[in-house]
This record gives structure tokens, C-alpha cells and sequence, in this order.
């Protein structure tokens, strides 16, 4: 007699995220049907979620998308070693669109055992696969796609540490390319965020309009990006190149390109 692979494989491991315990105790139900899924932990928000994938490194994530502190995709971002995930969420079309682009899969609020079944059956390659070989896109890529054309980034997650930051976009002064990092600057603080700065501008749409028409954020180097409202003044560096005085006296060097986006804003607003 043949013995099923499955039984000499060991179960895989899942932490669930959600803010709502009825939410998980109906999941854990669920669940209880599978045999070879096993739960490891359970989270009520993101911080803890973070926490838990660190210190249990779970094979699987079933993770909500809309909960407080940090939603589903911020989570994604603080984690360095993603395991497969299931979204678990009652979130719109543009997030839906955003996941069947990257292949994603997801359960939309309510579902029954049935479209479990069906995910979980979906998924089976990848979880039975090693971390290292799946391919999945940026999380910050998730939130892009997943984002209405005419919303915009409110705050920036980064890790410090064993800490979590939330850093408001209102509190951003300014942020710098570093390869395939950037570094964010607000007041004496600074943090590098692994993503690129042509990335980081996108989610900030170069800036949400502040009522006026005028964007929060310009590019006014290739590698640099800066928050208007911190921008005191301009002067010349030398014959042919200027520098951005901000507020508290920081100076960051402009382009042409930047020069001529910038004073145009400056002038629109004198």
C-alpha cells in the first residue's frame, strides 16, 4: 500500500489576524476541518501580528486588511521574511483588483467553509513551497495597486529597531534615495525604509493637494524628495545651482529640473 506524501509532511503552520475575536474564533472553526493546518497564534492588530510572524515564523498568514494602528499591508512591510498570505477582508474593488494582479488570493467578508476549501486548495503548491522561492511583490507595490486613483498615502510605517514608527506624511521633512532604500527625515530623527524613492513619491502622489491644488511633496533632486511646507526659502549655491533652505535650517541641493518645479509652486503660493 502506498502511504499519501501528505502524511509524513508536517502541518503548516498559521497565525490569525484580525481586530475582531469573532472574526478569528469563526476562521479557527473553519479550520478545524483542515488537519494539516495548524494554528500557532492569534492577533488582534498589527503590532502584534509583526511580533508574532517574527517569533513563530508561521508558514501562513490569514490577515484582515482594515484594522487599527497598522492595517494588513503595513504589516506586510515591517515583515522581512513574508510567509504565504490570505487576505481575510471586507475591503473594496480597487484592493480585490490589486490581489488578482499580484496573484494574491483572499476572502471576502462573509464567506463560507466552501471558498475556504477553495483558497486553501488554491494554495496548496505554495505553501508546500520554501519561503525562498516564492515570488511576491513589495508590499508598498500591494498598497499602490490597491489604492483608489485619487487617495494618497497618509502615513509611512518603518521599522527602528525591535519598534514599530508611524510616521504621518505631515511629518515628513524630507527623504533621500539610498540604492534600494530611503531614508526618511523628520525633525532630528531619520529612518531607512527598504523601497525606493521613485515608489515612495508615487504612494505620496508627489503630494496630496492641500485644498489649494498644490502638491505636499516635489522632487527637487533625482534623489531627493521634499515636503513644501517645510521649504523656507531658496538660495544660490554657486553659479549655476541652488539649495533649498528648510525650516531649522537644513540646506539640500536643486536640480534645474527641481529648481524650475519648485519656484513655480513658491510663486503660485506668494
Amino acid at each position: 500500500m502506498t502511504t499519501d506524501p501528505k502524511t509524513e509532511t508536517r502541518p503548516v503552520t498559521a497565525v490569525l489576524v484580525d481586530d475582531e475575536d469573532l472574526a478569528r474564533r469563526y476562521l479557527r472553526e473553519l479550520l478545524s476541518a483542515h488537519p494539516d493546518i495548524e494554528i500557532i497564534g492569534e492577533c488582534a492588530n498589527g503590532f502584534e501580528a509583526v511580533k508574532a510572524v517574527r517569533d513563530l515564523a508561521p508558514d501562513l498568514l490569514f490577515l484582515d486588511i482594515q484594522m487599527p494602528k497598522l492595517d494588513g499591508f503595513e504589516v506586510l512591510e515591517l515583515i522581512d521574511e513574508r510567509p504565504a498570505v490570505i487576505f481575510v477582508t471586507a475591503y473594496d474593488q480597487y484592493a480585490l483588483k490589486a490581489f488578482e494582479v499580484h496573484a494574491m488570493d483572499y476572502l471576502l467578508k462573509p464567506f463560507a467553509a466552501q471558498r475556504l476549501d477553495e483558497c486553501l486548495a488554491r494554495l496548496d503548491e505554495v505553501l508546500r513551497r520554501p519561503l525562498a522561492e516564492r515570488q511576491e511583490p513589495p508590499a508598498h507595490e500591494l498598497t499602490a495597486a490597491a489604492r483608489p486613483p485619487t487617495a494618497c498615502t497618509e502615513r509611512i510605517v518603518v521599522k527602528d529597531g525591535a519598534q514599530v514608527v508611524v510616521l504621518p506624511v505631515d511629518q515628513l521633512d524630507y527623504a533621500e534615495a539610498e540604492g534600494d532604500y530611503v531614508c526618511l527625515h523628520s525633525g532630528d530623527r531619520s529612518w531607512l525604509k527598504h523601497q525606493t524613492l521613485s515608489s515612495l513619491a508615487q504612494s505620496l502622489d508627489e503630494g496630496p493637494t492641500r485644498g489649494s491644488g498644490t502638491p505636499r511633496f516635489i522632487r527637487i533632486h533625482r534623489s531627493t524628495l521634499v515636503n513644501l511646507d517645510r521649504v523656507e526659502r531658496i538660495e544660490p549655491y554657486s553659479r549655476d545651482s541652488r539649495l533649498a533652505v528648510l525650516k531649522g535650517g537644513t540646506e539640500l541641493p536643486i536640480s534645474k529640473s527641481g529648481y524650475k518645479r519648485l519656484k513655480t509652486l513658491l510663486d503660485d503660493e506668494a
